[in-house]
């Protein structure tokens, strides 16, 4: 169960606070809801308390967890030809599935594939909006729980694939202005 103010990921959308818990009644069910306000969405849901595993809300990543994904971007990067080959169609299906795990490691491998095919040939419509959107919600968990600016973050891990620094652990990062 998540507190109240806790910062959670939901899939697909980004960072979100609980700002209450509420509950509602549907004929002689009361079901209790977590109010979720996004951080830099105007937006609101509600996510039944009891189906919260469900719908794939997870707690921010710890630092360790950062700094696995952004050792996973540093290592060098085997494109496959069945990503070269297979049409984008069904790339940005199995892409789409992916990112609605909510599953960080995944989000990170989508940015990294991306990043790579960037390097090679100038990306599609769809997939420099799939490549954005994957930045921003990588960027928006590094810079919350590296506690940096967002921008930051970003050329973190654009940094990736120009071989420039990135955030270190023993690094003091400034305040993020969240």
């Amino acid at each position: 169960m998540y507190t109240l103010n806790e910062k959670v990921v939901y899939p697909g959308h980004g960072v979100a606070q609980i700002k209450q818990v509420i509950e509602k009644s549907f004929g002689n069910t009361k079901i209790k809801f977590y109010e979720l306000r996004f951080i830099n969405k105007e937006m609101t849901i509600l996510i039944p308390v009891e189906t919260q595993d469900g719908c794939g809300i997870r707690s921010l990543s710890t630092e360790q967890g950062i700094d696995e994904i952004l050792k996973l971007l540093s290592e060098p990067f085997v494109h496959k030809k069945a990503c070269a080959t297979s049409s984008w169609s069904k790339r940005n299906k199995q892409y789409q599935y992916r990112i609605k795990t909510g599953d960080l490691m995944e989000i990170t491998k989508i940015y990294r594939d991306l990043q790579c095919m960037a390097q090679e040939k100038d990306l599609s419509f769809g997939e420099r909006n799939l490549l954005n959107q994957t930045e921003v919600l990588l960027a928006e968990e590094i810079s919350l729980v590296k506690n940096v600016i967002e921008e930051q973050a970003v050329q973190t891990l654009r940094a990736m694939f120009v071989g420039e620094k990135m955030i270190s652990s023993n690094q003091t990062p400034p305040v993020a202005h969240i």
